[in-house]
């Protein structure tokens, strides 16, 4: 099994390809070793010194660092990664797997609603996973949406850059009710 790494705009985190499906479907983040508990290989990854996130996407898993070297980091992690896949085990010991990343919403903004996810969807989504993250939609309210940034874009440098001149203006563009992104 050949894994590969490319790095990410967040120089804490690393992207991590098995050259297989993880999830096949759908997100999940695991931002701290209690919420690992869930996952066999998110575990693994947690009782890798200095790893302090980890995040499944459809083909990739994202492992953030709390502290120490990428250099002495890495072998630990592939090989991890590695054993994980060989023996077969389940990803999730349970069945987890998360919906759509976004929150639902009722009310009288649920056309503009609709509108926002099918961007995320389309357009935002896709280009966040090529950096090992995820993007999820957390509510819409008087004008401002309310985004979470997951994965390698949870804490990345140039995350408020993105949501201010890129999702922001791109969503007030085809939706001229918003006024604001801001970051949950």
């Amino acid at each position: 099994m050949f894994i590969q790494t490319e790095e990410t705009p967040n120089p804490a985190t690393l992207k991590f390809l098995p050259g297989r499906d993880v999830l096949g479907t759908g997100a999940i983040d695991f931002p701290d070793a209690e919420a690992a508990a869930r996952s066999p290989l998110a575990t693994q990854l947690f009782n890798i010194e200095h790893v302090s996130g980890v995040f499944f996407g459809a083909d990739f898993i994202t492992v953030t660092k709390g502290a120490g070297e990428w250099q002495h980091l890495k072998p630990a992690i592939l090989g991890a990664i590695m054993d994980h896949f060989v023996s077969g085990q389940e990803l999730l010991s349970e069945d987890t797997a998360e919906s759509d990343g976004h929150a639902a919403h009722d009310g009288p903004d649920n056309e503009i609603v609709t509108q926002i996810k099918e961007l995320l969807d389309t357009r935002v989504r896709p280009a966040v996973a090529q950096d090992g993250g995820d993007i999820t939609f957390k509510g819409y309210e008087e004008g401002t949406v309310f985004l979470s940034m997951r994965g390698a874009c949870a804490g990345c440098p140039s995350s408020t850059m993105t949501l201010k001149h890129g999702i922001e203006n791109m969503l007030r563009h085809y939706i001229p009710e918003v006024t604001a992104v801001e970051a949950v």
